[in-house]
């Protein structure tokens, strides 16, 4: 198993990954592979999603703000209940293709870590199977 360091900037942002991810992909992905990238972080997740605008990855945080409001009457004692929410609703691994040591994303696709209870050093970690 791999692994890369990501430090968030912000409480919540997406973190372009693909470069990352790309590299490993092309030095251990080997011919026809799945590359499983996964970050183990309950207020961390992991997404697949345009990378073209950058529009996007705000129109994603505030949707998710929407769907999960910060101030609700959350139980849990470290006030960053709707952390984890996001995290569960985004998932904390994406699988993705490798063809000839290269990723097989779409034309606009791109990797991203997603940051919930930033800024932090965080973990992602990548295999090859």
């Amino acid at each position: 198993m791999l692994s890369f360091s990501v430090k968030t900037r912000a409480q919540q942002e997406l973190v372009d990954i693909t470069p990352q991810i790309r590299s490993l992909a092309e030095e251990h992905g080997g011919q026809k592979r799945l590359c499983l990238v996964y970050v183990p972080h309950t207020t961390a997740a992991v997404t697949i999603n345009e990378n073209a605008d950058p529009d996007v990855k705000r129109d994603i945080i505030y949707g998710l703000a929407q769907m999960v409001p910060e101030h609700l009457d959350y139980k849990h004692g470290e006030g960053n209940s709707p952390a984890h929410i996001k995290a569960s609703l985004m998932g904390s691994s994406q699988t993705l293709l490798i063809e000839n040591g290269q990723l097989q994303l779409g034309t606009w696709q791109g990797v991203f870590l997603a940051e919930f209870d930033g800024p932090r050093n965080r973990s992602v970690m990548v295999a090859f199977v």
